[in-house]
């Protein structure tokens, strides 16, 4: 019960700093740009393109495919800094505050303080992924009528990594200060997310080195891995079985494997495990 009024308490707290809100308006900001981008593109790529022929759907589902997962890529990247930045300071600030001490003081496990806020948190990732992700998808839908296939998988795969992202920020907060846990949340993405275009890149050029880096890469924060395989996932049939798949501003040649995201699982899991054994321990 304690975990479950933590988890409201941090809910509640999001919308009072204005949180919600200000994620909200910038949602709406970039869904207005997004759907402008999209219809100058489409009316620019395909002005003349029949859909009657079956080249021309061909086109069109191609062109609807690569816009629609371009804004869900933008739409990925604000979840895990959304994810990064509400969490960095939760344990650490308070912490630094002396504010943690009204929680501690009262009979409440320390373990049920990390896991109320991670509930917390990751109520408020799914809240923010649903309207934006909704938003995206709308768009698509309105303007040309098309949904990307396997719709549920790669949204779950998106909110996984955004999870694991915010999961490993928690984990950090418990252990070093606001600041230093911002540095280290951003280097490890940027591990990963340049490990990404490197494994890309080798796949396509057969160069097994590059493979290897981005292997690594994932190894070490497997969050890159997740977006390619929910790209891979919501991509056509038809370029799944050419054996390349759009990815946001670039494309899937290597796409991760099952066992990819039980490691991902497995990584937020020990994460969060660790985040609350620190904090366990640590001198208040």
């Amino acid at each position: 019960m304690a975990t479950f009024i933590i988890a409201r308490l941090t809910f509640l707290e999001a919308i009072r700093r204005r949180i919600l809100l200000s994620a909200f308006l910038l949602g709406v900001a970039f869904l207005l740009l997004y759907t402008w981008g999209f219809y100058l593109m489409r009316q620019e790529a395909l002005p003349s393109v029949p859909r009657s022929e079956v080249s021309g759907a061909i086109l069109r589902s191609g062109l609807d495919n690569f816009l629609t997962l371009a804004g869900l890529y933008a739409v990925n990247f604000l979840a895990i800094a959304m994810g990064a930045l509400v969490s960095a300071d939760t344990l650490a600030g308070e912490i630094g505050s002396g504010t943690i001490q009204a929680l501690v003081a009262k009979p409440v496990l320390r373990a049920e303080i990390v896991f109320g806020k991670w509930l917390g948190f990751a109520g408020l990732l799914a809240l923010y992924l649903v309207l934006m992700i909704g938003g995206v998808m709308a768009v698509a839908f309105i303007l040309d009528g098309y949904v990307v296939p396997n719709v549920a998988t790669g949204v779950a795969l998106i909110y996984l990594e955004a999870l694991l992202m915010m999961t490993v920020t928690l984990m950090c907060s418990s252990m070093f200060s606001a600041l230093a846990t911002g540095g280290v949340i951003f280097g490890l993405y940027g591990i990963a997310f340049i490990g990404g275009w490197v494994e890309q890149f080798g796949a396509l050029l057969e160069n097994q080195a590059a493979v290897n880096i981005g292997v690594v890469s994932s190894l070490i924060i497997p969050s890159e891995a997740l977006w390619r395989r929910a790209a891979y996932e919501m991509t056509p049939p038809l370029a799944q079985v050419i054996g390349i798949s759009f990815n946001g501003p670039m494309f899937t040649v290597s796409v991760p494997s099952d066992a990819q995201i039980v490691y991902a699982v497995g990584y937020l899991a020990l994460a969060l495990a660790i985040g609350v054994r620190v904090f366990a321990k640590r001198d208040l």
